[in-house]
C-alpha cells in the first residue's frame, strides 16, 4: 500500500548533551531571551535531560500499529519531529524509500493555533523541501479537541483525580482546566480559546461541576509581550488567599504527559502549593488511551473516504479537513 499515517510531533531531548541543542532548535527565529532558555533548560536537568515525550511517542506509535494490524486499513505508521530525532526530513525521506506516496499526518495537537497547526504544516512542507520529498502527498487529520476520543480520557481521569480528594471534601474541591498560554496575538487570529471553551463545558458537563475555570501555564514570552490570562501559579495563590482547600489541575491542553505538564504542573504548580498549604491533585492526559488511539485510525479513515461520519461533540462541530489559506496565520512578531 502507498499510503501511511504520519505521526508529528514536537520533539524532545533524551539526554542531557541535547538539552541545549533541542531548545535552540525549538527557539530559532523567535523572541526569547536566551535567560528564558537557560531557565527551561533546567526543567530537563531536573529530569536528567529526558523528556517523557519521546517515549509516549513510541507507545503510541506501537498501539497504533498493533490496532490497525488487528483492524485494518493496513497503514504503516512513521513518526517524525519538528525539533529533534527522528527529524521530519529523515522521516520522510524514509517513506518514500519505503514506496510511500501519500501520508495521513496526525499531529500531537488538539487545537487550532499558529503553534499547534500552521506551524506543524510549515514544517512538513520545508522538511519536504530538505529531503526532497515534495512529490510525497502529506494531508494533515483535522484537530480532535472536541472528538469523544479524546474528550472520553479527559473525563474519565478527571473523575479519577477528584475521586482522591477525601469525600468530604470533594464537593468543594475547586476545578480549573489548564492549558499552554499563547501570546494575544496568536489566539486573536485563531479559534484556540474558543476550542479550549468547548472542551471544557464538554468535560464539566460529565463532571456535573459547573464550577470551574480556565486558567493558562508554561508562557515562555518577554514579560512586555501580552499572553492568554490568568496565569495558573497566580490563580493558585488567589485560591490559597481565599480559603480553598483542595485543587484539580485538568490539562485539557495536551495530549501526552510532556515536560510541559510532568515540570510545569507536577514540580513547579505542586511545589507553589505546597507552600501554600493546597492540596493538589492532577488529572491525566490522554497518552496512549484505547480511545485516543481508536480515534488516531478514525480519522485516517475519515479522510481516506472510508467513514462517512466525522465524529464531534459540543457546539462547533466538526473542523475542516483542508485548512483554508488564512488559517491560524503567525503572530507579528
Amino acid at each position: 500500500m502507498s499510503d501511511a499515517i504520519l505521526l508529528v510531533s514536537f520533539g524532545g531531548p533524551e539526554g542531557p548533551e541535547d538539552v541545549i541543542p533541542f531548545l535552540e532548535n525549538v527557539l530559532r527565529g523567535r523572541n526569547v531571551p536566551r535567560q528564558r532558555m537557560l531557565e527551561v533548560a533546567e526543567h530537563y536537568y531536573h529530569f536528567g535531560g529526558r523528556s517523557p515525550i519521546n517515549d509516549q511517542n513510541r507507545r503510541l506509535v506501537s498501539e497504533l500499529r498493533a490496532l490497525l494490524a488487528a483492524q485494518g486499513p493496513p497503514l504503516p505508521v512513521y513518526w517524525g519531529n519538528r525539533n529533534w530525532h527522528p527529524l521530519l526530513p529523515d522521516t520522510l525521506a524514509a517513506m518514500r524509500a519505503d514506496g510511500i506516496r501519500r501520508a495521513f499526518a496526525f499531529v500531537t495537537s488538539a487545537y487550532s493555533s499558529y503553534s499547534g497547526c500552521r506551524q506543524y504544516r510549515e514544517d512538513i512542507a520545508l522538511a519536504q523541501q530538505q529531503s526532497g520529498t515534495e512529490d510525497l502527498e502529506v494531508l494533515k487529520l483535522r484537530v480532535y479537541y472536541n472528538h469523544p476520543g479524546f474528550i472520553g480520557p479527559v473525563i474519565d481521569a478527571a473523575r479519577a483525580a477528584l475521586e482522591t480528594i477525601p469525600a468530604r471534601n470533594r464537593g468543594n474541591a475547586v476545578i480549573r482546566f489548564t492549558a499552554h498560554s499563547v501570546p494575544l496575538s496568536m489566539a486573536t487570529t485563531s479559534r484556540y480559546v474558543a476550542q479550549l471553551e468547548d472542551a471544557c463545558r464538554l468535560v464539566a458537563d460529565a463532571l456535573g461541576r459547573p464550577d470551574y475555570r480556565m486558567v493558562y501555564q508554561s508562557r515562555s514570552g518577554p514579560p512586555t509581550q501580552p499572553w492568554l490570562e490568568p496565569d495558573l501559579l497566580a490563580e493558585l495563590r488567589a485560591l490559597a488567599a481565599a480559603g480553598t482547600r483542595d485543587v484539580a489541575l485538568i490539562p485539557i491542553g495536551f495530549v501526552s504527559d510532556h515536560m510541559e505538564v510532568v515540570y510545569d504542573l507536577d514540580t513547579e504548580a505542586r511545589r507553589v502549593c505546597e507552600d501554600l498549604g493546597l492540596n493538589l491533585v492532577r488529572a491525566a492526559t490522554p497518552g496512549a488511551d484505547p480511545r485516543f488511539v481508536a480515534m488516531i485510525r478514525e480519522l485516517a479513515m475519515e479522510r481516506m473516504g472510508l467513514l462517512s461520519t466525522r465524529r464531534a461533540l459540543g457546539s462547533l462541530g466538526p473542523s475542516h479537513d483542508v485548512c483554508p489559506a488564512d488559517c491560524c496565520p503567525a503572530p507579528a512578531r
